[in-house]
């Protein structure tokens, strides 16, 4: 996703001159021509968009210094960056003491400009990450902090509004990453119980002859190992949150002490003469349908109603196509700025195919797919290059529907590899004889470099002699552009 940039400038040429830069530097930009348009501006609808600000300081009316200290007030995360002839130490001092987040005297180089927005860029990331993990660490994470712009999301997020407000036990189902802990963080940071422990157990992950222990604690001498006492998760969140992930996978005799710390609010330690109280919110989540569960005898009824006071959906990825572009860009600015990387973007092309894959490893495979890419790419927007497993795999994430389109006449089936046009497999998804995929290679590589028969050749690491033997063989009519 592209950011944007404001430009604030009283004078036209100056506009037009950073406004070309900026635009050549591969960013959207936005323009003012004095400080009340600026806020006006950033009030409206398009505030939104504004991921940085270039902010002349001297201005007729509203001027650099009043636009910062009426905006930073409001918006304390969006880099400034201030222009001005005068550069003298006093200037600098009570523009930044205002808020500016770097000074630039006019005028100012291409290079300088792309340097001081890039950084400013990555540094307002990179905060922005600590101050979302430090809430996260505290126990404090908001629901302004998930990203949902899709409907069905939001209506997710209405309902665990709701449920926050009250010590409700919640049951949040949905497909493995599709951020069910983070849901329930959110739950935990915006109820009575904000800051308080919050405990995390995937019960899946637990030895089976562990769960009891590590769930209810164990006395010294209680079994085998246990060299000391230890208290279990249930104390552990004792005044706070219990968050059970993947539930479904407790054994059955773990369920039955589960549902009595439930009923009764205190555990039974392993090897221990007497109960101890707690007091937890009880958030589950599950991948799996308890109530099928139930059904096979493999989950207790009566825990299965207790857990499921509150269910709460959670939608997959490929149903929210709209957060998608959202995801990648955190993604991007979050990766780029911990691993110090100059990827500020992606191309639309990119950005199209990952938006209409279907994800069956949902946030979390998404999150994994960009970092990847971030971290073994050297240029500053992301490519279809940059996304290979996805390129491949593209033509089977809706249901392996294949399509077919022609490219110059030739009858080519496209598997919706990134656009390519190429595929090596048949509609009945066998493979393609080996001469027929080489020529559909020569014929993109021809249409790709436009005839460029030297550079085609160089792409595909064959001799020119070796080429032109080959087109004739295809019965291409090419005439060498170079």
């Amino acid at each position: 996703m592209v950011q944007t940039i404001l430009i604030v400038d009283d004078d036209p040429a100056q506009r037009r001159l950073l406004e070309s830069v900026v635009g050549a530097q591969g960013y959207n930009t936005l323009t003012a021509s004095d400080g009340s348009e600026a806020l006006d501006l950033m009030r409206s609808g398009k505030g939104a968009s504004v991921d940085l600000m270039l902010l002349d300081l001297v201005m007729p009316g509203v001027n650099g210094m009043a636009v910062l200290s009426e905006l930073r007030p409001e918006n304390t995360g969006m880099p400034i960056l201030v222009l001005t002839a005068n550069g003298s130490v006093t200037t600098v001092v009570q523009a930044m003491q205002a808020g500016a987040n770097d000074f630039i005297v006019k005028p100012v180089s291409p290079e300088r400009l792309q340097v001081s927005i890039q950084n400013a860029l990555k540094m307002n990331a990179l905060a922005g990450e600590i101050s979302r993990l430090s809430r996260k660490s505290e126990n404090r994470l908001l629901f302004s902090d998930l990203i949902a712009r899709s409907l069905v999301m939001r209506q997710s997020i209405k309902l665990a509004e709701r449920a926050a407000q009250s010590n409700i036990p919640i049951l949040i189902e949905g497909e493995s990453g599709v951020g069910k802990e983070v849901m329930a963080r959110a739950i935990q940071g915006a109820s009575d119980r904000s800051g308080k422990p919050f405990i995390a157990v995937n019960c899946g992950a637990i030895p089976e002859n562990l769960v009891e222990s590590i769930l209810f604690g164990h006395e010294k001498g209680s079994f085998t190992g246990a060299t000391a006492k230890k208290i279990g998760k249930f104390q552990e969140a004792d005044g706070g949150t219990l968050f059970l992930d993947e539930v479904g996978e407790l054994p059955p005799q773990v369920q039955v002490k589960l549902l009595r710390a439930i009923q009764e609010g205190e555990v039974d330690p392993v090897g221990g003469t007497k109960p101890v109280k707690v007091d937890i919110r009880l958030i589950s989540a599950t991948n799996k349908n308890l109530q099928q569960l139930v059904s096979e005898n493999t989950f207790r009824e009566d825990l299965y109603y207790r857990l499921n006071v509150f269910p709460l959906g959670l939608p997959p990825l490929r149903e929210r196509h709209e957060d998608i572009p959202e995801l990648i860009a955190y993604f991007i600015h979050r990766f780029a700025a911990e691993e110090g990387k100059p990827v500020r973007g992606i191309e639309d092309s990119a950005l199209e195919m990952l938006s209409g894959y279907r994800w069956p490893g949902n946030v979390r495979q998404l999150e994994n797919v960009v970092y990847r890419a971030v971290v073994l790419s050297d240029r500053e927007m992301l490519t279809l290059h940059d996304f290979p497993q996805i390129v491949s795999m593209s033509a089977y994430s809706d249901n392996d529907v294949m399509k077919e389109r022609t490219i110059d006449g030739e009858g080519l089936h496209s598997h919706g590899m990134g656009g390519t046009g190429f595929s090596p497999f048949t509609q009945d998804g066998h493979l393609r004889p080996l001469a027929d995929i080489e020529g559909d290679i020569i014929r993109l590589a021809i249409d790709k470099y436009k005839n460029h028969m030297s550079e085609i050749a160089r792409r595909l690491g064959i001799g020119r002699s070796t080429l032109y033997r080959k087109v004739r063989e295809l019965g291409l009519d090419v005439r060498d552009a170079g």
